[in-house]
């Protein structure tokens, strides 16, 4: 079992920048395959980066540049860095991890981008 816990988001008006952060219960994001995911509002839950274990992280085409997600193994914590923000980014975010054949998520978090 893995829990992830999330943290951060919150709403900032256009061009700012927000930090999420996803802690979990044990040494899951160098081996496993994580990601952050985001759910805009009426739409599908759609992936916005993802890295597998210790590799380079990859990213949708419409956040490359402006986020970068990282991750601090000793604290057991991925964040998603987020820049130059835009009112598309609004949505619910989710940090997730496929371990042992299932998925895990945390609880999300609402961003919310406003001009």
């Amino acid at each position: 079992q893995v829990r992830l816990v999330q943290s951060g988001g919150g709403s900032v008006q256009v061009g700012g920048s927000l930090r999420l952060s996803c802690a979990a219960s044990g040494s899951i994001f160098s081996i496993a395959r994580s990601g952050w995911y985001r759910q805009p509002p009426g739409k599908e839950r759609e992936l916005v980066a993802g890295v597998v274990g210790g590799g380079a992280a990859n990213y949708t085409d419409s956040v490359k540049g402006r986020f970068t997600l990282s991750r601090d193994h000793a604290r057991n914590t991925m964040y998603l860095q987020m820049n130059s923000l835009k009112p598309e980014d609004t949505g619910v975010y989710y940090c997730s991890t496929y371990w042992r054949g299932r998925n895990f998520w945390g609880q999300g978090t609402q961003v919310t981008v406003s001009s």
